[in-house]
């Protein structure tokens, strides 16, 4: 009798970093230079945030990137990250997150009409405020923040916020570009708060950067507005798959020299030590 054959579910990539870039590039080139395009599960954690909750990136990814985006007709990653988090308005709201959310409601038909293609199912803080039920009229971060700080002791399962709902996401179509971040928990720390977001999967080239950077957005309001500060952003991903282009496009090579220019370590030229005066003319 031959043995049967056992198999072994991989184990997950875990990228642990400081700088949102550096982190992005090395889940696109771990993709780039492996077989397959899909990387299953992936555990991706954002540290070294600004006192204000700003995350660390690299200019010349992020530009590469961007540029990329636009010459294949995509949304750029400021656009992405504005599903997750409206950073934009919440300038505009200078500190006051009841005139944010009453900002977004009011915006919110115009950013859905702008693409009603993606945006006609909704978008993620739509979701969190708008939920269309539960307390406070189906405003999820609301209800986080005011029942963590009307009093001590909050039991932290309390401290999450959903978007997925199988009311009107359980349909039966092939395609549907939209929930994939599922849930976004916050757990206050000695440090500041962590905040983790849970993806069923998740697109690398098009949406990754733009998703990582609306969560440390919205790490970064719910921290503040809970009195501490973003200390760490945890991804977990079902399935992170490159999409929507191929390896061998020729349009990825700035982008990906870009990327490789920042994950590799800089080589720093080791002096040679002096050569005396007693063996200068010596040779081998």
């Amino acid at each position: 009798m031959s043995k049967a054959r056992i198999l072994v579910a991989p184990s997950p990539v875990v990228i642990d970093d400081t700088n949102l870039s550096r982190a992005w590039a090395r889940l696109l080139l771990q993709i780039l230079d492996g077989a397959g395009t899909e990387i299953a599960p992936l555990i991706l954690s954002l540290s070294g945030f600004a006192q204000n909750g700003t995350a660390c990136e690299a200019p010349a990814v992020r530009q590469a990137l961007d540029l990329l985006l636009k010459r294949k007709g995509r949304n750029v990653v400021e656009d992405v990250a504005f599903t997750i988090f409206p950073q934009r308005l919440w300038e505009m709201s200078r500190g006051d997150r009841t005139r944010l959310f009453a900002l977004y409601r009011e915006t919110f038909p115009r950013w859905q009409a702008m693409n009603r293609k993606a945006n006609g199912r909704g978008l993620y803080f739509e979701r969190m405020v708008m939920y269309g039920r539960g307390p406070c009229d189906g405003n999820q971060l609301e209800w986080i923040l005011s029942q963590f700080n009307s009093r001590t002791g909050v039991r932290r399962s309390m401290l999450q916020a959903t978007t997925f709902d199988p009311g009107r996401d359980h349909v039966a179509s092939a395609q549907l570009g939209f929930p994939c971040l599922q849930q976004v928990s916050f757990e206050p720390a000695e440090t500041g708060l962590v905040t983790n977001a849970f993806y069923a999967t998740q697109q690398i080239y098009d949406k990754a950067y733009g998703n990582y950077l609306g969560l440390a957005h919205l790490g970064a309001f719910m921290a503040r507005e809970m009195g501490m500060s973003l200390a760490r952003l945890n991804v977990m991903v079902g399935i992170a798959k490159l999409e929507r282009i191929t390896k061998s496009d020729t349009d990825f090579a700035p982008l990906v020299a870009a990327a490789r220019a920042l994950v590799s370590p800089i080589t720093v030229p080791v002096p040679r030590a002096p050569i005396s005066a007693a063996t200068a003319g010596a040779t081998l």
